[in-house]
């Protein structure tokens, strides 16, 4: 899906909502960030695999669709902590149902794979 779909207002209210989580590490900063303020570092420790360039685009579009608070505090070094707003909240909030649906897939595909090996 395109970024540009985040911005269409002409889309479906699901299409909407998944541009705005679109990509492999929306979902899991949102997860992460439910528990409180992070800093850059902590999330990309958090999640192995995530580079800090990745890191930053996906902090930028989540500031820029209002999921999350960019906070800049004036020390040295700099610091930096982002949080969910209310908005994200709300959508973290709304994906619990769809979190519940795809770990219950997860285990229909695990018991097919385990009937599947049974049968072998």
């Amino acid at each position: 899906m395109t970024r540009g779909r985040a911005q269409d207002p002409n889309v479906c209210g699901v299409t909407a909502a998944i541009a705005v989580i679109d990509g492999k590490w929306k979902t899991s900063l949102l997860w992460l960030l439910e528990s409180g303020p992070h800093r850059p570092a902590e999330l990309r420790r958090l999640l192995p695999g995530l580079s800090e360039k990745v890191l930053t685009q996906a902090l930028r579009e989540m500031e820029e669709d209002g999921l999350v608070h960019r906070e800049v505090y004036d020390v040295l070094p700099p610091k930096t902590e982002y949080t969910l707003t209310g908005f994200g909240r709300d959508l973290s909030e709304a994906l619990g149902p769809v979190s519940d649906w795809g770990h219950r897939r997860l285990d229909r595909l695990r018991e097919r794979d385990h009937d599947h090996e049974a049968a072998s």
